[in-house]
Order: C-alpha cells, then structure tokens, then sequence
C-alpha cells in the first residue's frame, strides 16, 4: 500500500510539472544588436535574469502571461504572450535606450548600475562624445566643462574642497574601473596615463565618499570606466593637430625667433582602438601617441599608450578578465615664469624640470562570479609600477599591490548588500626622498546596504574601517641642520567613515536627494617626507609630524526632468557644506625659511622659501549649485545637448586668526587658490551632417595665494602681483568648434579655443596659453 502511495504521488507531480510551461530568448540593444547581460525578466511573482550572453529562462504557468523586462538605462518593455501546457516559448526582444537622461546607468555610488536620477549623491556623467568633439589629449583637458570642478595645475578640486598643493595630495580620488589609479607616492593623477580612446562614460561623484573608496576620497571621485567589445566589431582611429597663435601681448612671444628652433608651438597625435568578440572571448584593444611642443619655453611632451584588454567567459557564472595599460615618454615643464611681460612663457632660471625618460605601467586581473543563490562575488586587483627619471634630483620608483574582494546580493525585497575588503601595499625608493625606502600598507573593511522602499524612495547607509601603517626612516632631515624623528619609523592608525543617503521620487521626473558623508585622508609619502628643490630659491621640507584630515560632507538637491518637444534633460539644483579637520596644505614654513645674501657684485639680500606640507586648522566649505543637461531634436529639427552650471563657494577658516592666515596672500578669512564663482556652458547643435558648438568658463578672482608670490622685491613674484592686480576681474574664456560628418565613417572637425584670445592664469606665475586652432580626423568602422 505504502509503495502504491509512493508511485501515485510520483504520477500526480509529474503531471503537475507536465503542466508548466517555459519562456526563453535573448535580450539586445534596439541599436547596435548587442547583447544585454543583467536585464531583471519577470512574469508575475517570478523572477530572473539574463546571463552574460543576453538569453533567458523562466518558468510560468500555461495561459496568457505578461513578460516584463527591465534595464538600468533603457527604456522598460513588457509583451503579453500565450504559452501551452508543456511548451517552451521563445521570445527575443530588442530594447531601446531610455532618452530620459535620468535613467543613465551609473555605477559609482554603490558599486552596481543605477539610475542617475535614483543616486543620493551628486554626479554628473562626461562622455566620450564630448571628449572627442573638444579634441581632449587627456581627461582632465574634458572634466573642467563639469559644473563645479576644477583643475589647478594638474590637481582636481570639487566645489572648492581643495585648493593647489604643488604636485602632492588630492580630495579627488581617481578611478580607472573601480579601482584607485593615483600615482601612489604622491597621490596625484597623471592625466595622460589614462585610455581616452577607449572610455565608456566618467562618472563624476561629488562629496565626500571613503565609506565605500576610503582615503583619498573626501571631497569626491572621478571614475573613467573603459568600453569593451559588443556583439559587432568596433574599429576607430582619429589623427589631430594643434598650433597656437601669437598672444595678444605680442612682446611674450618667443617662438620663431629664438635658439630653440621652434616655429610654432604645435601638438600632433594620433589615437586607435579597435573591440571585438572571439567566441567567449571579449578583447579591447587602444593605441595612443602625441607629439607636443607647448607654448610655454622648455615645456613639450613625447608619450605613447598601449592599452590591451581582455574579458573571457568561462560560463555563465564565471568571467576572467586582464586589464593593462603601458605608457612610456619624456616631458619637460617650469613652475614660475620670467615675468609678466617678455618672459611671459619664460621659465625663471633655475625653475625648469625635465622628465629623461618615464615608464607606468598596470596589470589588473578580474574575477567574476555568481553563484547559484544570485550573489556576486568579484576579485579586482591591481599591479601599478612607476619609474620617472627626472632632473633636479626628482626621480622616483614605486610599486602598488592592490586586491579587493567584494561580495554583493540583491534580496527580491529591495535591499542590495555589498561588502569587501581591501589590501594596499605600496613601496617607494626616490631621490626626491632623500634616497630612502618607504613604504605603506592599507587595509580596510566595507559594507553598504541601498534600499528601495515602494519603488520611490531609495535609501543608503555605508560604514568602512581603515588601518594605515606607514614606514619610513627614523630620522628625517628637514633642512642642512634640522631633524626630526619618527619613533622606530613606523606611524599605525585606523579610522571609521559613515555614509547616509536618501533619494525620493516625488514625481514622475522629480528626485529629491540629501546625504551626508564623511571623509578620511591619510597623507601620502611626498606630503610627509619630499626633500627637494624646484626654483633657484624656493624649496620643498619634509614634515614627518604631519597627522590625516578627517570631515564630512552634507548636501540637499533636486534633480528635475524637463521636455520641451522631444528634447529631454534635467535641471539640478545642490546647497552643499563640507567641513575638514587638521586640513594638509603646502605653506611657506616661517620656521625654516630665511633671508640669505646674494653673491655679487654686488651682493644683495634675497629671501629663500621653505614651503611645507602642514595641517593648517579646521575648515568650512559652503556653496550652492544650479546645473542643466539635456540633449535631443530641438524644435522639431536637429540635435541640441547641453552641460551647463553655476557653482557658488565660500571656503574659510572656522577659526580665523593671524596664525591661521600666515601664508596667504589675503588679510580676511578666505581659503587659498579657490574661485568663488565658476560657470559653465558647452551646448552643441547638429542638423544633418553638419554640427556646431561653444564652450564658455568663468572664473571669479582668485582672491587667496601664497603671500610669498607677491613678494614685491623677488623679480619673478613681484610680476605675480602687478598682474594680479591687473586681472582682478576673474576671466572668461571662450571656444568654438563646427564639424562635417563627411561619410558615415569619417568626421572632421576644428576647434578654436580662447577664440577672444584672453591672458589668464590658473595659478601664479604660469601662463595659459594663447588663440590656438585644431582640426581633427575621426574614422569609424
């Protein structure tokens, strides 16, 4: 009896399964045909998603059945289909990508693709397009057009978090796929480093955000994430040229008629990519040279960039990857000019540097993979080796070692977990550190939970720990007869950083956002320890008592989306307050710096500058920020995209005094090297093959400097002032550009940058540079 039982409830579940039925296809790109791994499938209370290669499979019952498909950044589809008891029913869709610009696929804020408009942070996204129509030999030449950013010389500042540091330290930390990509032993970013010819999108995360990226991270992220290979071969090369004309102060002008040989400034260059896939192979591959002779006397760069990527699918769950990047040139630059007039592009003697020769390469490998309970589990690492062989006694060697583990589940009721930890180990042997080894190591924990509560209001909280042991020699040297000691030459020291955000939809097109975030800095090996020489008179210290800088970042904003027609956008609105904590800043060292005499004849007193790293006090950065961005058919013909904004800051101390203010060239409480006032408009029109654009920046006077630059009775500083005082307006500068698709494959275009051929500067004593004209070939295939 028990064995019949057996068998008639083995006859009635098979009948059961007998019942059901199955749906199954393949999801692509409307437009390229490429396919879509991760679109959420469902049919009622089921679930499910497509693997890495777009195909699906989802069990429903029989009888009519509403499939639905969903993809951040695309534009949602549901189909209504009718299966059989039994049958397998095949469904392929293709979708499209979503034109509402809110619904941009980002990934920065919480490590997994979300839409732009749901993030409870500030971001702003730079794409290639812009990138390859202002003609960028680099990223950063692209990040300035980003309301609210700004580059000094090299250093990124959002909304006024950080001000110029001489080539060491950064608030920005800068990602290449998720991963940090700052030159490790000073925390800079070298700009021409990084594939511009083959970007996918640069994310730009605005606030502080070491919860999730840790040090480096207080005042925001920038993120360049690569393209790879989609389902057709992709193959695209440009070629462009450079030249700059005469300044409008036509006595600066010192090519054409000089020793140096050099006709016309000029910068050539030439860019190839080309991805495809090999089966279950995925491969990008870029190239990249350029040839510049600046305007700027004795400033040119020689580079070239190999950048070989590779992705293979093992299955459906398990993909390898293998990420690398090799540059290799040599360069040459100054730090303060000859004066403001003849010697305008001039260096001061003494103040020119030359890279002989530089090598940075990266390997990263890639582990990905989903197991059979839906959870992600993803290794990325990082071999990062520089070698700069410079003059002046400032070349440098390091090495980075960076692994991240990073698990990450999404629960069917909203709730998205991702925890890792991370191992940093750096080593550092350089002259410009008195020829020492140090080295540091970083280890750090992370979870973050984002919940989406009644498909509406969106919520974030993150919690990372640091630890940063960092080991050097004991006694350091700060001057011919000054020391300093660092107990054993080892500083340990741990921290936690805590995130919160909300985001809300209060309508169809309506975001409301407030977060608040704190932020951690440990100081990098140059902050702490760089010895060097970069003028005849002007030197950099040690300061091995320099202690990390802590802080927080709170904003509230609304994004809006608008229509007008069929052209879409959004309008942001942010009131954001950033406060830091024993803030590191390179100031003119009273302590060490000193009135010497100048050999003759005749001898003359002079004064030699001693700058250091040093933790100034405790700061407030406060401001608001109004932006618009769009794109589409405008009134009905053509195309317009917009990247606009106004940004308002006021950086201070919040505790002014003498002590405070020591180094600064202002008598009232305002922080160094920061414009009050930016704005920012690039817009672009195209209508059939022809398109047009203009970019206009504004920069309010940079009211703060090192007091030492307006020293009167220093040749080179003393210009420093008489032209401060006669460009105390800010500036404005203004480019153009008009470009001709003249085949489906082939594109040129010219730009005129500082069309009103404007004498400005971001920082004292250097130049920008004059009217230039460029025209550039793109080929795609």
């Amino acid at each position: 009896m028990r064995s019949f039982l057996k068998l008639l409830l083995l006859f009635f579940s098979a009948a059961l399964g007998a019942q059901n039925a199955f749906i199954q296809g393949k999801v692509t790109d409307a437009t390229s045909n490429d396919a879509l791994p991760g679109v959420t499938v469902r049919v009622g209370e089921k679930g499910t998603s497509t693997d890495v290669d777009g195909n699906y499979k989802i069990q429903v019952e029989p009888g009519r059945q509403l499939i639905q498909f969903a993809y951040t950044g695309y534009e949602g589809y549901s189909q209504s289909v009718h299966v059989r008891a039994g049958e397998t029913f095949t469904l392929d869709v293709k979708i499209d990508v979503a034109d509402n610009l809110l619904q941009q696929a980002t990934v920065t804020s919480g490590k997994f693709e979300k839409p732009l408009g749901e993030v409870t942070v500030s971001m702003d996204i730079l794409h290639p397009r812009l990138i390859e129509n202002v003609n960028s030999t680099s990223v950063d030449e692209s990040l300035t057009k980003i309301p609210g950013f700004t580059i000094i010389d090299g250093q990124a500042s959002i909304r006024g978090g950080a001000g110029f540091s001489y080539g060491a330290g950064t608030r920005v930390l800068l990602l290449l796929d998720d991963i940090p990509a700052l030159q490790v032993d000073a925390g800079l970013p070298n700009w021409g480093d990084y594939p511009i010819e083959n970007i996918h999108q640069v994310e730009i995360l605005k606030g502080a955000a070491s919860s999730l990226y840790g040090t480096s991270a207080m005042n925001g992220i920038v993120n360049i994430r690569t393209k790879f290979a989609g389902d057709v071969p992709e193959t695209e090369a440009a070629v462009f040229s450079q030249v700059w004309g005469n300044p409008q102060d036509e006595r600066q002008k010192w090519w054409g008629a000089d020793s140096s040989e050099i006709v016309l400034p000029l910068e050539t260059g030439i860019s190839l990519s080309h991805r495809r896939k090999i089966g279950k192979l995925d491969m990008a591959l870029g190239a990249y040279g350029l040839y510049r002779d600046s305007y700027n006397r004795k400033t040119f760069s020689r580079y070239g960039r190999i950048t070989p990527n590779f992705r293979y699918r093992v299955n459906d769950r398990l993909t390898l990857g293998l990420n690398s990047i090799l540059n290799f040139g040599r360069s040459g630059s100054f730090f303060v000019w000859g004066n403001d007039t003849d010697q305008a592009y001039e260096p001061n003697q003494g103040s020119e540097s030359e890279s002989l020769g530089r090598i940075r390469f990266s390997i990263d490998p890639l582990v990905q993979y989903f197991d059979r309970g839906g959870n992600k589990h993803k290794f990325l690492g990082r071999y990062f080796y520089v070698s700069n062989n410079n003059s002046g006694n400032q070349s440098n060697d390091s090495r980075m070692y960076y692994g991240e583990y990073q698990f990450q589940r999404a629960m069917n009721f909203g709730l998205v977990t991702t925890a890792g930890f991370v191992v940093n180990y750096t080593t550092v042997d350089a002259n410009i550190y008195s020829n020492a080894d140090y080295d540091n190591q970083n280890y750090a924990g992370y979870v973050q939970f984002d919940y989406e509560m009644f498909r509406k209001l969106n919520l974030s909280a993150g919690l990372r720990y640091e630890r940063n042991i960092q080991r050097s020699p004991e006694i350091i040297q700060l001057d011919d007869t000054v020391f300093d000691t660092i107990p054993n030459g080892i500083v340990d020291e741990g921290k936690p950083v805590l995130r919160l955000g909300a985001n809300y939809q209060a309508g169809k097109a309506t975001y409301i956002r407030a977060s608040w975030g704190q932020g951690y800095r440990y100081p990098t090996i140059a902050e702490k320890f760089v010895r060097t020489q970069f003028s005849a008179t002007q030197f950099v210290a040690p300061n091995p008592s320099l202690v990390s800088e802590t802080g927080w970042t709170a904003e509230l904003g609304i994004k809006q989306g608008i229509k007008v027609g069929r052209w879409m956008g959004f309008v942001d609105l942010t009131g954001f307050v950033s406060e830091y904590d024993n803030m590191m800043e390179f100031v003119l060292s009273e302590e060490l710096s000193k009135i010497i005499i100048n050999p003759g004849p005749p001898p003359t007193l002079g004064f030699q500058a001693v700058f250091q790293s040093q933790n100034i006090g405790d700061t407030r950065v406060e401001g608001y920020e109004a932006s618009i961005t769009g794109q589409g058919p405008f009134f009905g013909r053509g195309n317009l995209a917009i990247l606009a904004g106004y940004t308002y800051v006021y950086p201070r101390y919040k505790e002014f005094g003498t002590e405070e203010n020591r180094s600064s060239s202002a008598d009232y409480n305002v922080l160094k090297y920061r414009f009050r006032s930016m704005v920012k408009w690039d817009s672009e029109y195209s209508i059939g093959r022809f398109a047009t654009g203009i970019s206009v920046q504004y920069n309010s006077f940079m009211e703060a400097i090192d007091a030492i630059f307006e020293i009167e009775t220093e040749p080179p500083f003393a210009a420093v002032k008489r032209f401060r005082e006669e460009h105390n307006k800010g500036f404005t500068v203004l480019d153009v550009r008009v470009s001709y698709q003249m085949t489906p494959q082939l594109k040129i275009n010219a730009i005129c940058g500082n069309l009103l051929n404007q004498e400005y500067a971001y920082r004292p004593a250097l130049l920008e540079g004059p009217r230039n004209y460029t025209l550039r070939l793109d080929w795609k295939i």
